[in-house]
């Protein structure tokens, strides 16, 4: 193959050796930006062990569209997406460089929609409460991908094999959301109150689906039954996984870097593929 050709095929942006890793976190409680626990812990220590990539996609639940929008933002703010909560958050400020260009290599190698730009968007909180403790210092460029809420589970995770590219030309690509997220039934009072049967039951099943790799089980989950429907009662927080079950190449291992739950209705399962 000519040296030319190969160049078109990598795109503006070369291919490396090592391919970087997705992540899928449940992002929970806005608070959890705050707190010191297992969860944050659990984040700070991730920022340790995975290397710095070129840029962070961030794919969240709380950027939902009708179509399919990238971030062009050079430099995006904090977005405080929540009412209701104490001064000291919205105090925190967590405001790295986008990266316009990287973004621009998406809409270039997605086929399934035409992904449209979008020049002012911050980051949310599905972004910010989260890689405030993978990278405190902000030093790693981030841009976001909206989901469009007008489109099935199906369609989320085919587009999110088309992003697989992305993860062999430096960027870390973060879906954000919950597995189980019913704010519904959620007990405000007690962090750490007794998870509903329904929440460990569904948790437990999108569980073992991922490591049987039986990924259209995941997809079709409204066929789970109750615990389903409890557990999803919209699927805003569940479509994050779509993407992260679609990016995640075949045969690649998955290491759950985090099981728990906050509030009785909040699922905070993590994890990692690469």
């Amino acid at each position: 193959m000519k040296l030319q050709e190969l160049a078109n095929i990598a795109g503006n942006f070369p291919l490396r050796d090592k391919i970087m890793p997705l992540l899928f976190i449940g992002h929970g409680h806005p608070m959890n930006a705050l707190w010191d626990n297992d969860f944050t812990q659990t984040l700070t220590k991730l920022g340790r062990s995975i290397d710095k990539p070129s840029a962070v996609l961030v794919i969240s639940a709380h950027w939902e569209t009708v179509g399919t929008y990238v971030s062009i933002n050079p430099a995006p703010r904090t977005i405080y997406d929540f009412g209701g909560f104490p001064d000291e958050l919205f105090r925190v400020k967590y405001e790295p460089q986008g990266h316009p260009e990287l973004a621009r290599e998406l809409k270039s190698i997605v086929s399934l929609t035409d992904v449209m730009e979008d020049q002012d968007m911050g980051l949310d909180h599905g972004a910010w409460t989260v890689l405030k403790f993978i990278w405190p210092e902000a030093d790693v460029p981030v841009f976001e991908m909206s989901i469009d809420y007008s489109k099935p589970a199906a369609y989320h995770f085919r587009l999110g094999e088309q992003l697989k590219a992305l993860r062999r030309k430096g960027v870390l690509i973060l879906c954000s959301g919950n597995i189980v997220h019913n704010l519904g039934m959620i007990d405000w009072r007690d962090i750490n109150a007794k998870p509903y049967d329904w929440n460990v039951d569904f948790d437990g099943f999108v569980k073992e689906q991922l490591e049987k790799r039986n990924f259209e089980a995941l997809i079709n989950y409204q066929q789970a039954g109750l615990a389903a429907q409890m557990s999803i009662p919209t699927n805003d927080h569940y479509l994050p996984l779509m993407y992260a079950i679609g990016l995640v190449e075949k045969d690649e291992p998955l290491q759950h870097i985090y099981e728990g739950y906050q509030f009785g209705s909040l699922s905070m399962r993590c994890f990692q593929a690469g």
